[in-house]
């Protein structure tokens, strides 16, 4: 258990890649500052110099992954695990529990326990563990035994990352050495490019994952059968392209049934259609399935999504996330805790998108599945917001020959995606007063002052494209807390405030305990907390490392109310840790709110300065207002 905090630990620092307090690292951990100390204590003296120390607390050096990654020299539980169950899958007889204990320097009871928890990890991997006296060997298809391979390495891995030292870890000495593949890899890219796709970089470091079990299986005499198999051309040319390059760069021939197992995952994982001949057909099932879900979404959050290319390429990714369903073949995504804590919001029209299709077409989906629908929905909204983010500008420039048209072709060059110019002033006495615009671009000094205001010269510089810049986040920023203040000072209540609460009984009692001042209220009835609790079973709604947003898919409040908990210590809440859970209820009428707070109030909580300023002196519900409205107005 201590290696695995000193790993979270790590991994904490290394994602956050900037100093943390020993505090703020035991909140996450729930441990003490003091076990902080001696965890990064043992952390160095596993890689020397992986973390830094400083009066501004910790922070993750270039070799903090590679220790992350690293086993420790004696082997803890989870090492020992896998070194079973690769013993188990080296082979169809299996092991002898006694030679196998000898063999790790533990007890036949420790290793009789040890395989309890190896049955406990083929939880839907269609392998069974068989005893006959002393022996232990699995029983299951091949495909099976390398579905449970891919899960330990990613089990080795952190984040979801590919990492091929992991991955030799899981296969063992003899696999196939880290050299080979990155020719491989950029071959294989090359080669897929040129016939017209587009490819997933996330979802190409699962493929190569999984090349590497083909290689190490088929070398060790388990190949793929090749009954049955049927293959379209696109799945051929694919596969022809994998059998030469697997030749080449790894010394191995694989046989026509990896070969086609591959091509598959490579078509429903890394790649999507660029040129119209690499186009696969759409289902039109799943394609209308797709259209009439997109549709609810852009009504149910008020966002503009409903369009003909975003839907056929969701779809195309729906078609394939189906297939990768059926064979439990699931991508990971290394972005799936940025995207969530990031872009609540999209996250959380992507749940509800992953919800419905859950309903409609009977997909299972995991985070780093509803991650990618995500990143689908997060473009789509970055093409329509585009223009919504445009801050009006008016430029002041007196007239001399055309030096004001040449000053707003520059401005238009160089500040045309964050301004847009609707009025130039030529006059040296223009009546500022008259100037609505949210900026006022000018080559003289304004004769009043204001935040809006930004001196230019003539000849636009880089300084002044700064400035400008500068200026407009700032205003985009007051305007959006200016909002969210507003909305929290609506939606908030003095009688739904908790603090103290310990989180006993898990998400789901703390959802009801909170949700039950809101019930008393009239706000929701008691079958809005239940789909709260499905919606949390969907995807954690710990937005980010202190902050949970619990919320039923849907906004049949009979108004909106956010009710309040905040918790002295750090619990539990999905596979993080919390301090203060917001349980929101929204109505019909407040769609517009829904976006305005949920995106903002997670903003707020992301900073962990300002969540432990919040905490630490939000005593009642009026200091914690207090708090959180002085945290937004920075």
């Amino acid at each position: 258990m201590t290696r695995v905090k000193q790993d979270r630990v790590l991994g904490v620092l290394v994602r956050e890649r900037d100093w943390v307090t020993a505090a703020a690292l035991a909140d996450v951990v729930g441990v003490t500052p003091r076990s902080i100390r001696s965890y990064i204590t043992a952390i160095n003296a596993r890689a020397a110099g992986a973390i830094e120390s400083s009066p501004f607390g910790y922070r993750a050096s270039q070799e903090a992954a590679t220790a992350l990654r690293k086993p420790s020299e004696t082997g803890t539980p989870r090492d020992r695990l896998h070194t079973i169950v690769r013993a188990l899958l080296s082979g169809p007889a299996g092991i002898d529990v006694f030679e196998t204990a000898d063999a790790l320097f533990v007890s036949a009871a420790t290793l009789e326990a040890d395989l309890g928890r190896v049955r406990g990890l083929l939880g839907g991997t269609q392998l069974a563990l068989e005893r006959s006296a002393s022996r232990a060997q699995l029983v299951g298809t091949e495909v099976a035994q390398r579905r449970l391979l891919s899960r330990l390495a990613h089990d080795e891995m952190d984040e979801g990352a590919f990492d091929l030292a992991a991955l030799r870890r899981t296969l063992g000495d003899g696999s196939v050495g880290p050299r080979a593949f990155g020719p491989f890899k950029s071959d294989f890219v090359a080669r897929l490019t040129g016939l017209g796709y587009f490819v997933n970089e996330f979802g190409i470091a699962d493929v190569i994952m999984h090349i590497a079990i083909a290689a190490d299986r088929v070398a060790a005499g388990r190949p793929l059968g090749d009954a049955g198999v049927v293959t379209t051309p696109a799945q051929q040319s694919i596969a022809e392209i994998i059998d030469e390059l697997a030749r080449r760069h790894l010394d191995i021939r694989l046989g026509a049934g990896d070969l086609v197992h591959l091509a598959t995952l490579v078509l429903t994982r890394i790649v999507a259609p660029g040129t119209s001949e690499s186009r696969a057909p759409l289902d039109p099932d799943v394609e209308l399935a797709v259209r009439e879900i997109v549709e609810e979404a852009a009504s149910e959050f008020l966002v503009d999504i409903v369009a003909t290319e975003f839907i056929q390429r969701l779809a195309l990714h729906v078609q394939n996330l189906r297939l990768r369903a059926r064979e439990q073949a699931w991508s990971r995504n290394p972005l799936t805790r940025s995207l969530k804590s990031t872009y609540p919001m999209i996250f959380e029209v992507a749940v509800y998108i992953a919800s419905r299709l859950h309903e409609r077409l009977e997909i299972p989906l995991l985070d780093d599945e509803i991650a990618y629908i995500a990143m689908h929905v997060g473009g789509q909204l970055e093409r329509s917001r585009r223009a919504d983010h445009l801050l009006t500008a008016t430029i002041v420039c007196p007239g001399y020959y055309e030096l004001h048209e040449l000053l707003r072709s520059s401005v238009d060059r160089s500040l045309g995606q964050a301004i847009e110019v609707v009025e130039v002033e030529t006059r040296v006495d223009p009546d500022w007063t008259a100037i609505d615009t949210d900026l006022v671009l000018t080559t003289i000094d304004p004769a009043i002052p204001g935040d809006r205001f930004v001196r230019i010269q003539p000849f636009l510089t880089p300084a002044d494209v700064e400035r400008v810049q500068i200026v407009a986040g700032r205003i985009r920023r007051g305007r959006r807390l200016a909002r969210l203040r507003a909305e929290l000072e609506r939606y908030f209540d003095a009688s739904a405030f908790i603090r103290g609460f310990d989180g006993a009984g898990g998400e789901d009692a703390v959802i009801r305990r909170l949700g039950g001042t809101l019930v008393e209220r009239g706000v929701i009835d008691a079958d809005y907390l239940d789909r709260a609790i499905e919606r949390e079973r969907l995807s954690s709604t710990a937005f980010t490392d202190a902050l949970a947003v619990p919320h039923a898919i849907g906004m049949t409040a009979s108004r909106t109310a956010i009710a309040i908990g905040i918790s002295e210590h750090p619990i539990s809440w999905g596979d993080g840790r919390v301090q203060v859970v917001a349980l929101a209820a929204f109505s019909e009428s407040d769609r517009e709110a829904f976006q305005t707070v949920f995106e903002q109030f997670v903003e707020v909580f992301s900073e962990r300065e300002s969540v432990q300023r919040i905490v630490r002196r939000g005593t009642d519900f009026s200091a914690f207002l207090d708090e959180l409205v002085a945290v937004i107005d920075g």
